[in-house]
């Protein structure tokens, strides 16, 4: 559920930056914007989007006031949308950032885990020794820093990842899981490395947000 102030903003809004066109709309569409969807105006700017094309967006910008929207959680946080809000900045645009439900943040919040001290470090490796080598990295800046470590992975390879989590961390190490928040089958628990060895919960495909916590107590 958005914010009344965030509806209202999107609704004097007629162009959009998106990373899917297709979800925008439709998003749009619960809106209730009162424009016909098809009169709205969209540019798309995505993981695919060539660097060189992101200043091709300045004249849209410049054109009228432009919202950003992500494909889930919000713009600019482990998403494509800071390239636009930078070009923003360096052409002395003004940027408004609209409050919106963050998967990383409301994972952390619903963890137990240290919110005072923390860092997000994005997607690990794709190869399987260099994130195991990177997990062990991250365990041990956790103890040396007394900081939280939050990551994330494309949805497919969550199984891999727990697994490799759970095969290089200390038994006494703190792991917090949060997928599908804010969705149907929401699923948030925080168990030490030995505890979740005795049942892994199944992951594959599903939105998950990992938090890794050192036992420094």
């Amino acid at each position: 559920m958005l914010a009344p102030k965030v509806i209202e903003v999107i609704h004097s809004l007629q162009q959009f930056i998106v990373e899917d066109v297709r979800t925008a709309r439709r998003f749009l569409s619960k809106a209730k914007h009162p424009v016909p969807i098809e009169h709205l105006q969209f540019r798309e700017l995505n993981e695919h989007t060539p660097e060189k094309e992101i200043a091709s967006l300045l004249p849209y910008l410049l054109n009228a006031d432009t919202g950003v929207m992500s494909e889930a959680g919000v713009p600019g946080i482990a998403d494509p949308g800071a390239a636009i809000v930078s070009l923003a900045h360096t052409n002395g645009i003004k940027v408004i950032p609209l409050i919106g439900p963050s998967s990383i943040f409301l994972a952390l919040m619903a963890s137990g885990l240290n919110g005072q001290s923390f860092s997000f470090v994005g997607y690990l490796p794709v190869k399987r020794d260099e994130r195991q080598k990177r997990l062990k990295e991250l365990e041990r800046s956790s103890n040396s820093e007394k900081k939280a470590q939050i990551f994330i992975e494309t949805p497919y390879r969550n199984t891999q990842l727990l697994n490799d989590i759970v095969q290089c961390c200390r038994p006494e190490t703190l792991l917090a899981i949060a997928a599908d928040i804010t969705g149907e089958n929401e699923f948030i628990k925080t168990r030490s490395i030995k505890q979740w060895k005795v049942n892994l919960p199944e992951l594959n495909k599903i939105p998950t947000v990992f938090i890794l916590q050192a036992s420094w107590q």
